[in-house]
């Protein structure tokens, strides 16, 4: 690939070479290269979970005073669209990877730093860590973002399908409800 497809991202490790559309920075490079691992991807539940930590503490932050307003209003507003899932493709890292999931967590910083300052059209540059990660330990996020996701999973997956399985259990029982059989036990 030519470098006009990547562009150059620096952190305190170094210098990456990140593909040009992407939103994340050189961290996320750094895991997408180290821990190509399963292929297997983070759920839309995750992804979820991990935004709306970041949209929270981002509105605290302001409430704080700790966040400038326009730094705090870009962050939310960067997250909301992660939440709806329209940036989805920006989080390539595969699920196995070391440590306490900072790379996961830098991901989702890195993605959302980007999207805010592209949504200020450059007025504000809002930067992964000192915003977006502002106050966050990956230790908390990441452990946090799970049980957020397990909670949302139980919501729109798991008591939707209990329902449509007491549904379908009750209509056999009606179905079934004029057979008359005598019990018999295993040994029978």
């Amino acid at each position: 690939m030519s470098n006009e497809q990547f562009r150059i991202e620096k952190d305190s490790l170094g210098e990456m070479q990140v593909p040009a559309d992407a939103l994340w920075g050189a961290s996320t490079q750094r895991a997408v290269e180290n821990f190509p691992i399963s292929g297997m991807r983070f759920s839309r539940e995750f992804i979820y979970a991990l935004a709306l930590i970041k949209k929270s503490a981002a509105e605290t932050h302001v409430d704080l005073e700790l966040l400038p307003e326009d730094i705090g209003e870009a962050i939310v507003r960067a997250a909301e669209e992660v939440m709806n899932g329209s940036l989805d493709q920006h989080f390539p890292l595969d699920i196995f990877q070391t440590g306490s999931g900072t790379s996961t967590n830098m991901n989702a910083n890195e993605v959302i730093a980007h999207r805010a300052t592209q949504l200020t059209d450059g007025a504000v540059k809002v930067h992964p860590n000192d915003h977006v990660n502002a106050g966050q330990s990956s230790n908390d996020v990441i452990p946090s973002a799970m049980q957020i996701a397990a909670l949302v999973a139980i919501h729109s997956d798991l008591l939707p399908a209990l329902s449509d399985l007491e549904r379908a259990l009750k209509a056999k029982a009606e179905e079934f409800d004029d057979i008359v059989k005598s019990g018999r036990t295993h040994m029978m």
